[in-house]
């Protein structure tokens, strides 16, 4: 993808700069299938890529159907490949190839990569094995962009603001994509899906510090509103030398992006340790509120900390949510899913988070 991509947005490109300092960064790309009412999600991590340090590698998870998961491990940090301009990147794990890791044509990376994932913005394949659990993922399919962060026609932007060009906030988080339809094939444990114009989505963080604790609500599968995409999140972060507790609500609906976030709205929430995610927010404008809940038990997954990639956070991917969007007392938009997916991570999550 190209830098004169429209939907391209800030902070697309890979962030490590050859520094010795402790760094992560992360990627995250979903696909939901709405007549299987199933989502595939894969997130893909880097950790201290100069080698040689104690945490030094790379992780491929994988949350599939029924909040199934499957992990791999990459030792090697030489064989992770990343554009620092956009959004590419891959990690070459069993190979017989001897060249510089890289992007490959799409049969190449099938008949020379045994493990190992490459993805861009329009297309994304791999293949994981777990020998312990035997469980296989393999997958190809290509995206078409619908939403990046921000209107349609106009420069896309940063969902930390500006600041976060700055080496202020601890860790960075962008929204890569927040709608786009993709089409191809994921094969897991013998059974094949396909599927034509399923919702995707895509984003990532990175730094040199981890939030203490965190939640986020995502869904663009809603029920009669194929033109509509949130995502929620907020956590406690480092800015410089303190931590402050912040929140935000984006919402993509029919070409318009409405934006709440601390710096135009007001944003509140009441988030429990698990089971239902509480969201509010106005500004000067709009009103909106979400009630995301679950019945599911969850999946734990694995997320980059101060010791590495370990158990850290809790997903389902099959919360049910309601979404309320109003101007003045005039209801803009309710909409309903039961795909939702809703995390919790860090600690401590002893009782219901107010803010």
């Amino acid at each position: 993808m190209s830098q004169q991509n429209p939907l391209q947005t800030p902070h697309s490109g890979y962030h490590w700069n050859g520094s010795q300092h402790r760094f992560f960064e992360g990627w995250y790309f979903r696909v939901t299938l709405p007549e299987a009412r199933q989502t595939f999600a894969f997130m893909y991590s880097i950790e201290d890529p100069i080698g040689g340090q104690l945490y030094s590698g790379g992780g491929a998870q994988i949350l599939g159907p029924d909040d199934g998961y499957l992990c791999r491990t990459f030792p090697d940090v030489q064989t992770f490949w990343a554009s620092p301009q956009a959004l590419e990147l891959g990690h070459w794990g069993k190979t017989d190839l001897n060249s510089t890791p890289g992007y490959l044509e799409p049969q190449l990376f099938n008949h020379h990569i045994q493990q190992g994932y490459q993805v861009t913005t329009t297309w994304h394949q791999g293949i994981l094995h777990d020998p312990g659990t035997q469980q296989t993922c393999r997958w190809e399919y290509s995206t078409q962009p619908i939403y990046g962060w921000g209107n349609v026609g106009q420069p896309q932007q940063s969902t930390a603001g500006w600041l976060s060009f700055l080496p202020i906030f601890e860790p960075g988080w962008q929204i890569l994509m927040a709608h786009g339809l993709a089409t191809g094939w994921i094969e897991w444990n013998g059974t094949l899906y396909e599927f034509n114009n399923a919702p995707a989505y895509s984003e990532k963080n990175w730094g040199g510090a981890f939030p203490q604790k965190w939640f986020w609500v995502n869904c663009n599968c809603f029920e009669n509103e194929p033109d509509l995409a949130l995502t929620a999140g907020g956590g406690r972060r480092g800015v410089l030398t303190w931590m402050e507790s912040v929140a935000m609500i984006g919402i993509h609906y029919r070409g318009i992006f409405y934006e709440f976030v601390p710096w135009n709205s007001e944003v509140s929430w009441q988030i429990k340790p698990w089971g239902e995610w509480q969201i509010q927010a106005q500004n000067s404008q709009f009103q909106v509120t979400l009630t995301a809940t679950t019945k599911e038990p969850g999946t734990p997954l694995r997320a980059p900390t101060q010791d590495g990639l370990i158990f850290f956070c809790r997903d389902t991917m099959q919360a049910e949510i309601q979404l309320e969007l109003k101007q003045g007392n005039q209801v803009i938009l309710f909409a309903k899913s039961d795909v939702c997916g809703v995390e919790v991570g860090g600690h401590p999550w002893t009782d219901t988070w107010v803010n």
